[in-house]
């Protein structure tokens, strides 16, 4: 069968919409028609079945600036959700071996929190609560058009919550955001709850000046006055610490503004 009546074939049989792709006679370029907004180019688990769809639509997500991989079954697919760490996984639901449904209710049982986007042809009600009940993120239902889905990607990895790194680290100070440690060359610091807090801001922001105002903000939520030395007598609290028993000093006083971590 000719390489384009084969892919009309699939894009029928799917619910694909085939004026979304551009294809060669010869089948030596078949590509999906897409923008080429890289800033949401990341992590992507795509999950999908027929073969031939599969291929298609990683090809278009790639050329749209993602990263892809791809499981031919939802075995192999929940392995991979568990082995590595995604942005969004895209589930069919008539998966081979363990279906969509399955899979996902696997997935958020053991607490895996990765976004899902479930495709699949079904249309009712019915299976669109369930698949939202059992921890989707969103439901797309074929025929759809690729312009579709590259949208409902980008949407769904705009309002996923970013992950923050588990740990931080500047010159011999490390900390384990998990766990609530903080050291500084080997040795553990012992801080309070809102001492940690105070740091980790001042980590995440080395090198930048952080105000009085930003810090109560951050740290209690709440605005102090200007005039309040609450800020200060935390950040001796902190110096004390951090910096009184070692050479290098990292906390530096910006008088007049604010704070700034650095090592040098």
């Amino acid at each position: 069968m000719p390489a384009r009546e084969l892919f009309e074939s699939y894009a029928g049989t799917i619910g694909l919409n085939l004026d979304q792709f551009k294809t060669d006679v010869d089948g030596e370029q078949v590509r999906a028609k897409v923008d080429s907004d890289h800033a949401l180019g990341d992590f992507l688990g795509v999950k999908l079945t027929p073969t031939l769809f599969i291929n298609f639509l990683a090809k278009g997500l790639r050329e749209a600036g993602f990263m892809v991989d791809v499981a031919p079954d939802g075995e192999a697919g929940s392995k991979q959700a568990r082995a590595k760490k995604f942005d969004l996984l895209i589930v069919d639901i008539m998966l081979p071996h363990k279906d969509g449904w399955e899979m996902v209710a696997e997935l958020r049982r053991d607490r895996v929190r990765t976004p899902i986007l479930f495709l699949t042809a079904r249309d009712s009600v019915r299976d669109r609560v369930k698949g939202l009940e059992l921890g989707a993120d969103d439901y797309l239902v074929k025929p759809f058009a690729f312009a579709e889905l590259l949208a409902r990607v980008r949407s769904i990895l705009r309002r996923a919550p970013q992950r923050p790194p588990e740990h931080l680290r500047i010159d011999d100070l490390e900390m384990d955001m998990r766990h609530h440690k903080a050291t500084r060359s080997g040795v553990a610091l012992n801080l309070t709850p809102k001492e940690f807090l105070l740091l980790a801001h001042l980590v995440r922001s080395a090198g930048e000046v952080v105000s009085r105002a930003e810090i109560a903000e951050h740290v209690w939520d709440i605005g102090f006055k200007t005039d309040t030395n609450v800020v200060d007598v935390v950040v001796r609290r902190l110096r004390a610490k951090v910096d009184d028993p070692f050479k290098i000093k990292l906390i530096h006083t910006m008088r007049g503004v604010g704070y700034v971590l650095k090592a040098h």
